[in-house]
């Protein structure tokens, strides 16, 4: 079961929605076009658009099963007075005083440009269930970093 917010389940949706009924026509149009070409076993463009089209339907079943174990995460039900998914933590790093802010997300929702990281990360993984105040050791490619929790928001 993967547990998620609404904003991530509606995203997947759309994703899944796009692939099945833009990009999977397309490919089937470029194997007919292709297979009208004639001899299939030196057609480039016809093995391209079948290489392509398995690509397709490889992602599409991916997101279909994610979609079928999916269980959105009501906001209201959750409190803020440890770390959990869905919680905004902004954090101090006590190596060089840096301030970062992370929202905790499923795997299939995080985007480090958006600030949202995976709840199976290192850095997350450290700071579940923890409360405001809290120091955690956190083992990175770049070596051990201590962060102290300044406040969690959902």
């Amino acid at each position: 079961m993967e547990y998620m917010s609404q904003e991530g389940y509606d995203k997947l949706v759309a994703e899944l929605r796009q692939l099945e009924s833009v990009e999977l026509p397309l490919v089937r149009d470029a194997i007919a076009e292709a297979r009208d070409k004639g001899d299939l076993s030196e057609n480039f463009e016809y093995h391209a658009a079948k290489r392509e089209q398995a690509r397709l339907l490889s992602r599409i079943r991916f997101k279909q099963r994610v979609l079928e174990h999916a269980r959105v995460i009501d906001k209201s039900r959750l409190g803020a007075d440890a770390v959990g998914l869905l919680s905004k933590v902004e954090m101090t790093n006590l190596n060089n005083n840096a301030r970062m802010t992370y929202t905790i997300v499923s795997p299939h929702e995080a985007n480090i440009a958006e600030k949202k990281i995976s709840v199976k990360s290192p850095i997350a993984q450290a700071l579940l269930n923890k409360k405001e105040g809290d120091v955690v050791e956190v083992r990175v490619p770049a070596g051990i970093q201590r962060l102290r929790i300044e406040k969690i928001t959902l």
